[in-house]
């Protein structure tokens, strides 16, 4: 063992250093594979031995391991069950004493476990983490607190149900009375260390934990603890939030310390009381009010302070929403107050923001942006004054409008020396023209009654666009921040005159303003009007296309390094709804863009650093391949073909999925062509089982491969690759997280090759599908089992039918088609809800009682149920889909990167219909075929019709029949 663990050691090591860290990444993986790999990882991890990286790069590997192979998508372990046993026997204890580094990659790790084990798989967990808990030990305390918040909060953006309940209530069974006596002993703990810095360092930082248990505990419901014990809780709170100690005060002005972060978590539960509580906690909110009205006029303009300002807003923006604590602010005087001392000194500009603006533009925008999350004060303070708007509209709006007329006749006295009281002004009247909250696509959609959106902008704003002398920048942002915030209120008329503007502070020389001009560009290029209409037409983006592309792409290549290249998402979102605009337009500049895109994807890919950035890029180029490559088709192959096999070859793990995405959206746009022979290279590495293992490549992979089958048909078969592409069917429908896409690729194989090259593997392929639907049947089994069973039974141009499919099945087991036919596919046909499923099972039905032989002799009966389920079909609307297979289209603001499946839009895969040759009047088309077919085989259908049919099944059909 000692050996072994050794070479794990130095294996660790050797990923720590750039110049081996790709070969000792791959050999670690695979020694991934071996048993009690994990083991050797936790065993290196708790030795003082190695040095502090090694163990944290051995934990960083352990939980990436734990990510990877704890459950599969059925939730049954990958690990051997000794392994599982021992990893939640001894997780815990090591957990709780290694190095904080280490321990929050740990905590990761149980975070994972907890989410398929926790509770019923790890019902002693609660018990153990409340076991090790020591009144007089902090440092054991934050381990296992560590431990509790990266399980517990897992509940917050949960939706309610009984499950979560029922988690809950078992958690606050064994861990409320542990939890409240070990915060009583806390508020000792930190008294009798008031002078030790050490202890007391240890003692907030278990508090700051405690503090964010307060909020998971209560995050869906109020815990009786609570409400048994709110008084007690209530003062605690209230101490810590007036607690002030020198031993705990930071010298860096610009990062907050555990003083600031245990003050912002207060009022983070403080706000979560008031805004679902308030009925128990009502009585005390008064105090906290008046503490945090306090707090907020006393504080200092340093940035460590900025976290506890923005949730000392926020909470106050809560206790505003309701109408007892409201009251207070509705009169001019205290308005007047509340603006002065706690809005004003939080909306204006400080040197801080100036310094960020300079020194750190992206970071300027991001926390600038409307729609962000950062935690900061302008945006705390705008909410605050929106919230007491919403209140009392007139008084607040005539009251903030003094001050906002204050401030621009400052600014107009001396604007060179008086810029920032633009800035503040122009941020105050948004403040109250804006009612709720910015969407993602509209912006501001409501503006109060009280107030001008056009007109302040023409007298205030217009003037900064249009004038380049001496202004400086930030009220250049201002005025583009202005236009991209009420872009919806703006008339069309208007965006007419002031789009060009835009377009213009594109080529500034200032980092923000070009960026901000970028991201207001783009917003407005993606908006349309209430009826459906672009606010800025396609026809005024074409001409300016090229100059605008070129533009945009140099700002992106601007500094050549690859963190650089990819800092600036807003830039290549920007491109990439230029492109989605301009459409087929595109084509007349095909090849500057293109020399783009490589250069760029070339760059990103020895360093991807930004997933943001790297998906609007790999959006942009799918964009570029759908509108240029119809056009161009074996051009942007064979140019794309390189940079694109070089992140393969490369294992840009990041990347992957995206360009197996594109690969096929090149290939599906020229389908009549034969395979090119860079892409049948292609296909025996994508056949390896190796890159079936990553969760995140299967639906590209099968997308890509089912791209590639139609087109190389004819090169897969001479080279016996319908094997390997049948084995990966079979894992993939193992699976229920990954049945749909194995359904896929069968789907795309029997399209693509006649029965004839198929027929020695079909009845393997039903023992598959028969085997999985009797041993774990889903509904979305079953339907894409029925789906498929159509799409055999219709595909007479490739030698199947309902007669193959049938003599396949009774192989497998002599009538075994019969049940199969009655409990399964008739029924569920009727439940097939999109309308090109249905129309394949319209098809098949007609087809099977033209041609089919088994259904003239054999199952006669059949025939007559066959006939009813095609009336039915054709009769009747689907019936309510009960499955959850609508897919939403997430914006991108909104998505988890990772190492998941990020989906490209630009590239959906487009349904095309196999049966073109059926019209767009599918009845019509029934009647015909069963007419023709009648008249082939000399009225034996209509034989059928007489003896197999009920009176008013003989008459709808006869409706069909005789058209």
């Amino acid at each position: 063992m000692a050996a072994d663990l050794g070479e794990v050691a130095q294996l660790l090591e050797a990923s720590l250093d750039p110049r081996q860290n790709k070969q000792a990444e791959i050999t670690l993986r695979q020694e991934e594979k071996k048993p009690g790999f994990s083991i050797s990882l936790l065993h290196i991890t708790a030795s003082g031995d190695y040095p502090y990286n090694t163990r944290l790069a051995s934990a960083l590997c352990f939980k990436n391991l734990i990510r990877r192979n704890w459950v599969d998508e059925d939730g049954n372990y990958k690990l051997s069950q000794d392994e599982v046993l021992t990893i939640k026997r001894e997780l815990i204890n090591l957990m709780i004493n290694v190095p904080g580094g280490i321990q929050t990659q740990l905590g990761e790790a149980v975070s994972v476990i907890a989410d398929s084990d926790f509770w019923e798989r790890w019902d002693t967990l609660v018990t153990d983490l409340v076991s090790r808990l020591d009144p007089k030990n902090p440092t054991v305390n934050i381990g296992v607190l560590t431990v509790a918040h990266s399980i517990f909060r897992r509940w917050r953006p949960l939706f309610r149900s009984d499950e979560l309940f029922t988690e809950i209530n078992h958690v606050l069974s064994t861990f409320s009375t542990p939890y409240l006596k070990l915060f009583e002993g806390l508020d000792g703990f930190i008294e009798e260390n008031k002078s030790n810095k050490e202890q007391l360092v240890q003692g907030f930082t278990q508090l700051n934990l405690m503090i964010k248990l307060m909020y998971d505990l209560n995050c869906q419901d109020l815990a009786p603890m609570v409400e048994d014990n709110v008084q007690s809780i209530a003062s605690l709170l209230l101490k810590y939030l007036l607690y002030d100690n020198q031993l705990l005060h930071t010298d860096d002005e610009t990062e907050s310390g555990l003083l600031e972060f245990v003050r912002a978590g207060i009022f983070e539960v403080s706000t979560l009381f008031v805004q679902k509580y308030g009925d128990v906690f009502g009585p005390h909110v008064d105090q906290f009010v008046a503490n945090s009205w306090n707090l907020l006029t006393n504080v200092g303009q340093e940035t460590k302070y900025d976290i506890l300002v923005s949730k000392a807003l926020q909470f106050l923006t809560s206790t505003t929403s309701m109408p007892e604590h409201a009251k207070i602010f509705e009169n001019e005087a205290t308005l007047g107050q509340v603006i002065e001392k706690v809005i004003l000194p939080n909306i204006s500009l400080r040197e801080s923001d100036e310094e960020l603006f300079e020194d750190e533009p992206i970071e300027f925008i991001r926390r600038d942006l409307e729609g962000s999350d950062s935690d900061t004060r302008r945006r705390a303070a705008t909410d605050f004054v929106r919230q007491l708007a919403s209140k009392f509209e007139e008084l607040v709006t005539k009251t903030v409008l003094q001050y906002t007329n204050h401030y621009l006749a400052e600014y107009s006295e001396n604007p060179a020396s008086n810029w920032k009281s633009k800035d503040t002004a122009t941020y105050l009247f948004s403040a109250i023209a804006a009612k709720g909250t910015a969407t993602a696509t509209h912006g501001i959609t409501t503006v109060s009654k009280h107030v001008e959106i056009a007109t302040f902008f023409q007298n205030n704003l217009a003037s900064d666009l249009v004038n380049d002398s001496g202004l400086h920048p930030i009220l250049k942002v201002d005025a583009i921040k202005y236009l991209y915030l009420f872009r919806s209120i703006i008339t069309a008329a208007q965006w007419q005159e002031v789009f060009p503007l835009l377009v213009n502070h594109l080529g500034s020389s200032n980092y923000v303003v070009y960026t901000y001009a970028a991201i207001a560009v783009e917003r407005v290029l993606a908006f349309h009007n209430a009826a459906g209409q672009p606010v800025v037409p396609p026809a005024n983006i074409t001409p300016l296309a090229k100059e605008l592309l070129e533009h945009l792409f140099q700002l992106v290549e601007k500094d050549p390094s690859p963190p650089k290249v990819q800092e600036n998402e807003f830039l290549m979102k920007c491109v990439m709804r230029v492109l989605l605009v301009i459409k087929e337009a595109v084509v007349p500049h095909t090849e500057p863009v293109l020399e783009h895109f490589i250069k760029i994807t070339q760059i990103i890919s020895n360093n991807p650093s930004n997933p943001r950035f790297y998906y609007y890029h790999f959006e942009s180029l799918g964009a570029f391949i759908r509108f240029a490559a119809p056009a161009n088709p074996e051009k942007l192959e064979q140019a794309l073909y390189a940079p694109f096999a070089g992140v393969l070859q490369a294992d840009v793990q990041e990347f992957m999925p995206y360009i197996f995405q594109l690969f096929a959206a090149l290939l599906e746009a020229n389908p009549a062509a034969t395979l090119p022979d860079y892409y049948k290279a292609l296909i025996a590495p994508i056949l390896m089982p190796v890159m079936w293992e990553s969760r995140g490549n299967v639906p590209a992979l099968v997308r890509l491969l089912s791209a590639i089958i139609p087109r190389g048909a004819q090169f897969i078969l001479q080279n016996n690759q319908i094997e390997p592409i049948l084995g990966i069917f079979q894992k993939l429908l193992s699976t229920k997280a990954n049945e749909g896409h194995g359904f896929d690729l069968l789907e795309s194989v029997v399209g693509s090759f006649p029965s004839t090259a198929l027929e020695q593997y079909f009845v393997s392929i039903m023992q598959v599908l028969l085997t999985r639907l009797q041993n774990s049947k889903t509904e979305n089994l079953q339907s894409r089992f029925v789906r498929f069973y159509h799409f055999v039974s219709a595909r007479d141009d490739q030698g199947y039918s309902a007669d193959f499919f049938i003599q396949v099945t009774d192989k497998v087991q002599t009538d075994l088609f019969t049940p199969i036919y009655l409990n399964l596919i008739l029924p569920e046909s009727q439940k097939l809800a999109k309308p090109l499923d249905r129309k394949t099972a319209v098809i098949s039905f007609t087809k099977t009682l033209a041609n089919s032989e088994a259904f003239a002799n054999r199952y006669k009966k059949g025939w007559g149920f066959t006939c009813e389920a095609l009336l039915k079909l054709l009769e009747l609307p689907p019936l309510p889909a009960t499955r959850d297979d609508i897919i939403t289209e997430h914006d991108v603001d909104d998505m988890a990167f990772g190492v998941g499946f990020t989906p490209l839009n630009t590239v959906r895969p487009r349904q095309k219909d196999p049966w073109p040759e059926t019209g767009s009047e599918i009845k019509v088309w029934v009647g015909k075929y069963l007419k023709e077919a009648d008249s082939k085989q000399s009225g034996r259908i209509s034989g059928f019709v007489q003896e197999r049919l009920s009176p008013e099944g003989q008459k709808v059909l006869a409706g069909y029949m005789t058209v």
